[in-house]
C-alpha cells in the first residue's frame, strides 16, 4: 500500500515542475524539483528491494509529509495550497496503516481491507482536488505570462526613456551653454553701449582740459614778457590766472579719469565683492553715459533728464559694476522706448527720462521712470522671463531685463517692480535692502 503515498509524493513534485516551467520561477526551483523526482522514483526501488510493507509506509508517507510542508511554506506555491492540503488524508493513513503493520501485525492482517479501502479513497480525492487546482494554476500562468509581458513593455520603455533622459540631457547643456553665450553676449552690448556713452562723456573734460591748457600757455608767455619788463605785479596776477587754470585741469581731469575706472569696473568681471557706494553719482553717472550712448548712434535723438536725488542717503552696500549694469539697462530701455515713441507722436512730444533716489524705510528705492510708449499689459508677467523681449529680431536678447532681476533679486536680496501704461509711461522700481 505504501505504493500510493510514493506514487502521490512522485506525481506532487512533477506537479509542482509543471507548474513552474513556464514561469520566472523556472531558474529558483526547476534543478530541485527535477532532481527530487528521481530521488523518489530512487527511494521506492530501494524500499521494494530492502524494506518490508510498514517500513515503506512510513517512509513514503514521511516524504509526502516533508513536500507538502515544504511546499505549503513557500509563497511561490500559494496559489496551489488547496491541493496541498488534500494529500494529508493519504498521509496520515498512510502513517497509520505503517504503524499497524508494524506494531499489531495480526490486527492489520485481519481488517486489511479496511484500511485499503480509505487509502484508495484518500489517493481518489487528491485527483479530485488536483481539478480544481489546475484552474487556479492557469489562472497564475497567465497571470505570470502577463507579468513577464508588462516586465518586457517596462524594459522597453526604460530603455526608452533612458534614451530620451539622455539626449535631453545633452540638449540640456547645449541650452546652458547656448545661455552662457547670449549672456555674455548682452554683457558685451551693454559694454558697448557704455564705451559709446564714456567716448562722449569723455570729450567734454578733455576739451576743458585742451582748451585750458593752451591758455595757460598763452598766459606763461605772457608771465613771461611781464617779468622780463620787470612788472612783477602783473606777473603775479597773470600767475594766479595760470594756478586757476591749473585747477580746472586737475578738476576736469579727475572727471575723465572717474570716467575711465567706471568703464573699467564695469567691464570686468563681477568678482562679487560689495563694497560700500554712493548710490547717487554711479546712477547719474551710468545715466548721462547710457544718454550719450543713445546719441552717439542717434544724433537726431534728444531727451530731457531729471534727477531727483535723496538726500543723506548713506552709502550702499554693493557690487557696483552689477548694480550700475542693471541701472545701464533700464536707462537703456527708457531711451529706447521714448525714442520709439518720437518717432510716432509728433513735434509736440517731448521726451523725459527720470532718475530718481530715496529711502524708505531699512530700503533704498531707485525708480527710473520714462514717457515713452509703456508695456502692455498682456505681457507685463512676460518681461522679466529669459530670452523675452519687445524689440525686433536683432536688436534685444531678452536677456537684460533678466539678468538685472537676478543681480538685484539673487545678488542683492532685493526686488524689481514694475508700473505701467501703454502709449503712456513705464516706470520700474529697485529695492535694496541698506
Amino acid at each position: 500500500m505504501y505504493f500510493f503515498s510514493f506514487l502521490a509524493a512522485f506525481l506532487l513534485v512533477n506537479r509542482l515542475y509543471k507548474f513552474i516551467k513556464v514561469s520566472p520561477l523556472w531558474l529558483k526551483w526547476g534543478s530541485l524539483l527535477s532532481y527530487t523526482r528521481w530521488l523518489i522514483c530512487g527511494i521506492f526501488i530501494a524500499s521494494e528491494v530492502y524494506l518490508d510493507d510498514s517500513a515503506g509506509c512510513l517512509i513514503g508517507s514521511a516524504i509526502l509529509l516533508g513536500i507538502v510542508y515544504f511546499a505549503d511554506k513557500e509563497d511561490d506555491f500559494r496559489v496551489m495550497k488547496s491541493y496541498f492540503f488534500a494529500h494529508y488524508p493519504l498521509i496520515a493513513l498512510g502513517f497509520i496503516f505503517g504503524l499497524a503493520q508494524l506494531m499489531a501485525p495480526d490486527f492489520e492482517e485481519k481488517y486489511h481491507n479496511w484500511f485499503e479501502l480509505p487509502i484508495v479513497a484518500a489517493f481518489v480525492w487528491i485527483f479530485a482536488r488536483l481539478a480544481s487546482s489546475r484552474k487556479q494554476e492557469e489562472a497564475f500562468k497567465a497571470v505570470s505570462l502577463r507579468n513577464n509581458e508588462l516586465d518586457r513593455l517596462v524594459a522597453e520603455r526604460t530603455a526608452e526613456l533612458t534614451s530620451q533622459k539622455e539626449e535631453l540631457q545633452a540638449t540640456l547643456e547645449q541650452l546652458q551653454t547656448t545661455q552662457q553665450q547670449l549672456i555674455q553676449s548682452e554683457k558685451l552690448a551693454s559694454l558697448g553701449e557704455l564705451t559709446a556713452g564714456i567716448a562722449h562723456e569723455i570729450q567734454n573734460p578733455l576739451n576743458f582740459v585742451n582748451n585750458f591748457s593752451e591758455v595757460s600757455i598763452e598766459l606763461l608767455d605772457e608771465m613771461e614778457e611781464e617779468l622780463n619788463k620787470g612788472d612783477k605785479e602783473e606777473a603775479i596776477a597773470i600767475a594766479n590766472d595760470i594756478k586757476q587754470n591749473l585747477e580746472k585741469i586737475r578738476h576736469h581731469g579727475q572727471r575723465a579719469d572717474g570716467i575711465v575706472k567706471g568703464m573699467l569696473q564695469h567691464s570686468r568681471a563681477s568678482s562679487n565683492t560689495k563694497e560700500p557706494t554712493d548710490i547717487n553719482k554711479l546712477a547719474d553717472e551710468y545715466l548721462r553715459l547710457a544718454y550719450h550712448g543713445l546719441r552717439a548712434k542717434d544724433k537726431s535723438f534728444n531727451a530731457e533728464l531729471e534727477t531727483h536725488f535723496g538726500e543723506n542717503i548713506p552709502l550702499v552696500n554693493m557690487v557696483p559694476q552689477d548694480i550700475g549694469r542693471v541701472l545701464l539697462n533700464l536707462f537703456n530701455n527708457a531711451f529706447y522706448a521714448v525714442q520709439q515713441k518720437q518717432k510716432t507722436a509728433g513735434a509736440d512730444f517731448r521726451p523725459v527720462v527720470t532718475l530718481s533716489t530715496a529711502v524708505k524705510g531699512k530700503s533704498l528705492e531707485i525708480k527710473v521712470q520714462d514717457n515713452g510708449s509703456g508695456i502692455p499689459d498682456d505681457i507685463k508677467e512676460k518681461i522679466l522671463q529669459p530670452f523675452f523681449t519687445t524689440k525686433p529680431t536683432g536688436e534685444g536678447t531678452g536677456l537684460g531685463l533678466s539678468l538685472s532681476y537676478d543681480i538685484v533679486a539673487k545678488g542683492h536680496g532685493g526686488k524689481i517692480d514694475i508700473d505701467s501704461k501703454e502709449n503712456d509711461y513705464t516706470m520700474f522700481t529697485i529695492t535694496l535692502p541698506l
